[in-house]
């Protein structure tokens, strides 16, 4: 039989795991050309990746990504992601021929680049040029 107690900590875990995955969502969105001009405009750091579902690189930096996204020394890094297989044109205008590319721009200013890299030392060291 259930009680108030159970109850209680039963909601409380729904509301947390509501709010865990509004979090997560949040932190990395599909690239939106609009949303990236106004992160520019505001002097944000941006990070740009160029994922594939299939490519284990990008399964390899998917850890350390998400890691920096919820350190508070980048709470104001913007996240993307372009889907390597169907995004082609904005392939092209990134000038991106691999997936596992991770580009990081200060405003508007591209500041980094990297394609294939999974040391966590290297990303991170990447991504800290756009903050």
């Amino acid at each position: 039989m259930l009680n108030r107690r159970h109850l209680l900590a039963a909601l409380t875990l729904s509301v947390a795991l509501v709010f865990a995955g509004a979090v997560s969502a949040a932190d990395k969105k599909p690239f939106d050309q609009k949303a990236f001009d106004e992160a520019q405009a505001a002097g944000k750091p941006i990070l740009v990746e160029v994922h594939a579902p299939w490519c284990p690189i990008c399964k390899a930096q998917a850890p350390t990504l998400s890691k920096l996204r919820g350190d508070p020394k980048y709470k104001e890094l913007v996240s993307f992601e372009i889907d390597f297989d169907s995004q082609k044109d904005l392939l092209r205008k990134f000038k991106v021929t691999k997936q596992s590319t991770l580009i990081v721009y200060k405003g508007k200013e591209e500041v980094g680049r990297s394609t294939g890299d999974r040391d966590p030392g290297s990303i991170t060291a990447l991504v800290a040029k756009g903050i």
